[in-house]
Formats: structure tokens, sequence, C-alpha cells
């Protein structure tokens, strides 16, 4: 994501575009705030990003299970990035940093697709297998649910990311069938759906029991 796979969801386009869905007349207009878990500090990409986001990005492992990130990843793509979140077509953007230190060690974001929102992200390989995707989720799912009058969340991942999967099921996401990707990198491939509903996410608010 061989190397150990890292905790992702894929993101069908990072470039986010948040829209509203007529047929269920549900807005997914969302604002940013800072979100602050346990161990992180969740907040806008700035420049200052730049040179730790090119270094965790430039990784073919992380832009195969994605499928609008490019490789070789560089200060360009690192710009055009932040001048996406900046505008908010597409939806929001999260820096995800260490809480104390500013250390960035990914990104997370709810984007619309063809299906509604959707959660995804994406964590630096020097920092996987440490939590911090679950952390990011739940309080991305939180979000959504609370911002948003959205009834349905959708998660994607990679069949081939067992890591992804575990993070989707901590989250309540229930498996909803098999789709592809376009990834710029990786090409046509597989990929696993998941949704989680309103009712579920209320039930499971107390994620600490879960």
């Amino acid at each position: 994501m061989g190397f150990h796979l890292p905790f992702f969801l894929c993101l069908e386009d990072f470039q986010m575009v948040a829209e509203a869905e007529d047929s269920e007349d549900e807005s997914y207009a969302i604002d940013c705030p800072v979100l602050v878990t346990e161990r992180l500090v969740m907040r806008a990409p700035h420049e200052g990003d730049i040179a730790q986001l090119v270094e965790l990005a430039d990784n073919r492992h992380v832009a195969e299970m994605l499928a609008r990130m490019p490789h070789p990843y560089g200060e360009a793509e690192a710009r055009a990035f932040l001048a996406m979140t900046k505008s908010r077509r597409a939806g929001i953007a999260y820096a995800l940093t260490l809480a104390g230190t500013d250390t960035f060690v990914g990104c997370a974001g709810l984007n619309t697709t063809d299906r509604g929102l959707e959660l995804g992200y994406w964590i630096g390989e020097p920092h996987w297998k440490r939590g911090y995707a679950t952390e990011a989720a739940h309080a991305l799912v939180d979000l959504a649910f609370q911002r948003t009058s959205i009834q349905v969340l959708h998660a994607s991942t990679r069949v081939i990311n067992p890591a992804s999967r575990r993070v989707i099921h901590k989250c309540g996401f229930q498996y909803a069938g098999q789709g592809m990707l376009n990834s710029i990198v990786a090409g046509q491939v597989p990929v696993e759906r998941y949704r989680l509903d309103r009712k579920t996410w209320t039930s499971l608010r107390n994620w600490i029991h879960f």
C-alpha cells in the first residue's frame, strides 16, 4: 500500500466538490472547523505543509491506493492541491498533524461522488500502523453527520488493502458491493464499497466503546 499496508480509505477524487444531491434534497455543503482528537489536530492545509506533504505524498505505495494522486509528486503538485483546498469547490480537505508538534502525517476529507458524500484519507508511510487513520476517520464521520443532513456516508477501499478494511469496519460501515477505481498511477482497479447510515452512526457515537 511485500511492504506494510497503511491505513487508507480510497479517495475517489481528492479534488472534492461540495454539491447537493437533488434526488434526496441533501446539502453536502460543510465548513472546515479545526478538529482536535486524542493525538491529532486536523486543520486546513497551508503553505507551511508543502515540504512535509511532498515528502510523504511522493510515494508510489500511497499513490496506488488513491484515484487522483500523481506519482512522482513534487512542489508543483502540492501547490495545486493547496489551491484546490482553498477554493473548497470540492468539499473539505484536512491536514492531519500531531498535537503539540504540528508534524504532518497525512490528509483526510469529505468529498462528493455519484453515490453521495464519501470519506477518504491517506497516511504517510512513516506513520502507518499507529491508529491515526481510525482516529481521523471517527472525527470526520461525526463531522459529516453533525454538520450535514446526509442519511448515508460512503467509503471505499482497494480490495488489496486489508488495513483500510479494518478501519472502515471500526467506524461501523457495512459492505455495499464492489466497483472500479480509475487510479492515475494504478489504472483501473477493483474496490470495495461501504456505507454507514445515520441510525447506525447514532448508536456508535461513543467510539471508545466500539
